[in-house]
C-alpha cells in the first residue's frame, strides 16, 4: 500500500531511474514510488536489478535491457507504452544513459513520441566532485579505451584543455591507466580518487598522478572495486596566455579604438583589463610611429 504523498507512475510513460551506486538506502521515495507501479522494468541486469526490487518487496516484470539487445528491448518497451502501460528503465547502478545502456532506448522512445521522465538519484561522478574539493570547470569522460595505444592517443588530445577531467575505471585496469596519465599528462599533475564509492569499503584519496601509482601497488585492497578517478586541469601558463591575450588584443585594434579593444580582450581572454589597455596604447603609438 502506497502511502498518501506517494507519486506512481502515469500511464504510457518511460521512467528514467538512477538507482543506487553501492548503498541500497540512497534509493529515492519517489523512485520506490514509480518501481512499485510501473507494469515492466527495463534492466541492465535483470539479477541485480531484481535484487534491489526484492530488498524492498516489489514484484514487476522485468526486461533485459543491456548494449547487446538494447534496440530490441527498445522495441518492446515501446511496444508496452503504445499499450498504457508505464516503464522504468534503470541500469545496475546509477543514472541509465551515463557509462551504462539506455541512450538508444530514449532516443526510440522520443521518436515514437512517447513522454519520457528523468527520476535523479546516486551519481558516482557528482559524489566523487563533492568531496574532492575542485575548483574551477570540470568534464566528464567515463571510460578510457581498454588498449594502451587507444588510450594514450586519448589522454594525449586532452592533455592540455582547461578543466578537471572525471575518469571511471575498473580494477583490472586501473594501475595501466594511472600509468598511461603519468606518461600523457606527467607526474606531478594533481588527482582525487575514489573508491567503492557508497559501499563499505570506501575510500578517497588525493595525490599526485606519480605518486598514486605507488598508492595502488603499495596495497593491493587499493586496486579493488569500482573507480572514478579525477585529474585537475593544468596550471595555467602565463606566458602562453599573455601571448593569447596580446594576440586578441592586436587583432581587435585592427577595428576598435585602444578602451575599447582591450575591454573586449579582457573579457574573451580574462586577462587583467589594465594591463590590455596599456599595452593598447603602446601598440597604437607604435603604428603612429610607423
Amino acid at each position: 500500500m502506497m502511502p498518501d504523498d506517494a507519486q506512481p507512475a502515469r500511464p504510457s510513460t518511460l521512467y528514467v531511474v538512477a538507482t543506487p551506486i553501492g548503498n541500497r538506502r540512497d534509493i529515492s521515495l519517489r523512485a520506490l514510488d514509480v518501481l512499485r507501479s510501473v507494469a515492466l522494468v527495463a534492466a541492465e541486469d535483470t539479477r541485480v536489478s531484481g535484487a534491489l526490487l526484492a530488498a524492498y518487496g516489489i514484484r514487476v516484470p522485468l526486461l533485459s535491457c543491456r548494449e547487446h539487445n538494447e534496440r530490441e528491448a527498445a522495441t518492446r518497451i515501446i511496444a508496452a507504452l503504445g499499450a498504457g502501460d508505464s516503464v522504468a528503465l534503470v541500469s545496475d547502478a546509477g543514472t541509465p544513459g551515463i557509462s551504462d545502456p539506455g541512450a538508444r532506448v530514449v532516443q526510440a522512445v522520443r521518436q515514437a513520441g512517447f513522454v519520457i521522465t528523468p527520476l535523479p538519484g546516486p551519481s558516482a561522478v557528482t559524489a566523487v566532485l563533492s568531496v574532492a574539493g575542485i575548483e574551477g570547470d570540470w568534464c566528464f569522460h567515463g571510460f578510457l579505451p581498454p588498449k594502451t595505444a587507444a588510450r594514450r592517443k586519448v589522454l594525449a588530445s586532452l592533455r592540455d584543455r582547461p578543466c578537471a577531467w572525471v575518469f571511471y575505471e575498473a580494477p583490472h585496469r586501473i594501475l595501466e591507466t594511472v600509468t598511461d596519465l603519468v606518461q600523457e599528462l606527467g607526474p606531478t599533475r594533481h588527482c582525487f580518487l575514489g573508491r567503492e564509492v557508497s559501499k563499505h569499503f570506501e575510500q578517497f584519496h588525493a595525490a599526485a598522478l606519480g605518486d598514486l601509482t605507488d598508492w595502488l601497488r603499495v596495497d593491493p585492497d587499493h586496486q579493488r572495486g569500482e573507480f572514478v578517478l579525477v585529474v585537475v586541469a593544468p596550471e595555467p601558463d602565463p606566458d602562453a596566455e599573455g601571448a593569447r591575450a596580446e594576440a586578441v588584443l592586436a587583432t581587435l585594434m585592427e577595428e576598435l579604438s585602444p578602451s575599447q579593444s582591450a575591454r573586449l580582450a579582457a573579457r574573451l581572454t580574462g586577462f587583467n583589463k589594465s594591463a590590455l589597455y596599456t599595452r593598447a596604447l603602446s601598440l597604437s603609438a607604435d603604428k603612429d610611429a610607423d
